[in-house]
C-alpha cells in the first residue's frame, strides 16, 4: 500500500534532483568552469537528498523535527529558485522552463502526503473490522427503513380501510334516516289528517259511543323494555330514593358512577322516572 504514494514520490525527487542538476550545469557553465557548476548543483541535489533522507529515518522510528523539515523545504525553494531564474533568463523556451520549474516542490509535497499516509495508515485487521462495523450499520439502517416503510404501508391501507368503512355506515346511517324521516313525515300526515280522525270514530263508537281513540305517533329511536308487574309497586318517596340511591352507590369501593348505579338500580326491580333518580343522585352524591 505504500508503494502507491512512495513510488511517484521518488520518481518526482528523481526527475527534479536531474533537472535541477542540468540547468545548473548549463546555466552556469557558461560563467564559471563547468565542474564548478557541477558541484553547486550536486550540492543543492545533496543538500535536498541528506535532508529528506534524515526526514525519512525519523518518520521510521515515529519521530519528526521541524528544524530538518524546514532545512530540506529550504533546499526545495532553493532549486525551485534556480529553475525560475534560469527560465526567465533564457532567450528561448522560457515558458516551458517555467512549466518543470514547480517539480522540486512537488516532489516535497509528495513526500509531505506519503508521510501522512504513513502516520494515517491502518493494519489490514483494523481495515476488516472497519469495514465489518461500516457494514454492519448499513444493515440496520436498512433494516430501520424497510420496518419504517413497512409500517408505513399497514398504517396506510388500515386507514383506508377504516374510511372506507365509515363512509359505508355513514351512506347506511344517512339512507335509514331518510327512510325513517319519510315514514315519520307520512305518520304524521295521517294523524293530523280530518279524515283518519272519522275513520276512528266510525270504528271505534261502536265499541264505546262518544269516545274517540288517540292515535299516538310510535317512538322513534332505542327503547328499554319494561317488565309490568302484575302488581304494580308503590312509588318511593324521595328520602326512600335517596337512601337506595346511597345505599347502590356505596356497595362497591370506589363509589359507582350514576351509569352503573342506574342498571343496578333497575336490575334490582325498582322502578323511578329518570328525572327523579337523577336528582336523588344529585342529592347524595353532593
Amino acid at each position: 500500500m505504500n508503494a502507491k504514494t512512495v513510488l511517484p514520490a521518488v520518481a518526482m525527487t528523481a526527475v527534479s534532483m536531474v533537472l535541477t542538476l542540468a540547468v545548473v550545469v548549463m546555466w552556469l557553465g557558461s560563467a564559471m568552469p563547468w565542474p564548478v557548476a557541477l558541484v553547486v548543483g550536486l550540492g543543492i541535489d545533496g543538500g535536498w537528498l541528506a535532508t529528506l533522507a534524515y526526514e525519512r529515518r525519523l518518520a521510521a522510528q515515529g519521530d519528526r523535527s521541524t528544524g530538518v523539515t524546514l532545512v530540506g523545504w529550504c533546499f526545495g525553494l532553493v532549486a525551485t529558485g534556480v529553475l525560475v531564474a534560469h527560465a526567465l533568463s533564457a532567450e528561448e523556451s522560457t515558458g516551458a522552463w517555467l512549466a518543470v520549474a514547480w517539480l522540486p516542490v512537488a516532489a516535497k509535497a509528495l513526500w509531505l502526503v506519503h508521510g501522512l499516509w504513513e502516520r494515517t495508515a491502518l493494519t489490514p485487521g483494523a481495515l476488516g473490522a472497519i469495514r465489518g462495523i461500516q457494514q454492519e450499520a448499513r444493515d440496520e439502517a436498512a433494516v430501520a427503513r424497510a420496518r419504517l416503510r413497512a409500517e408505513a404501508a399497514t398504517e396506510e391501507t388500515r386507514l383506508t380501510a377504516v374510511t372506507q368503512a365509515g363512509a359505508r355506515v355513514a351512506r347506511v346511517q344517512a339512507k335509514t334516516a331518510q327512510t325513517l324521516s319519510r315514514a315519520w313525515s307520512t305518520l304524521e300526515t295521517a294523524r293530523d289528517g280530518e279524515d283518519t280522525g272519522r275513520a276512528l270514530t266510525s270504528v271505534t263508537t261502536r265499541v264505546t259511543p262518544g269516545v274517540t281513540p288517540t292515535w299516538d305517533l310510535p317512538v322513534w329511536g332505542p327503547t328499554e323494555p319494561v317488565a309490568l308487574a302484575l302488581d304494580a309497586a308503590p312509588a318511593l318517596t324521595d328520602d326512600a330514593l335517596d337512601a337506595l340511591v346511597d345505599q347502590i352507590r356505596h356497595s362497591q369501593t370506589p363509589a359507582l358512577s350514576y351509569r352503573e348505579m342506574a342498571s343496578r338500580f333497575r336490575a334490582a326491580g325498582h322502578s323511578a322516572s329518570e328525572v327523579r333518580l337523577r336528582a336523588a343522585w344529585k342529592r347524595v352524591a353532593a
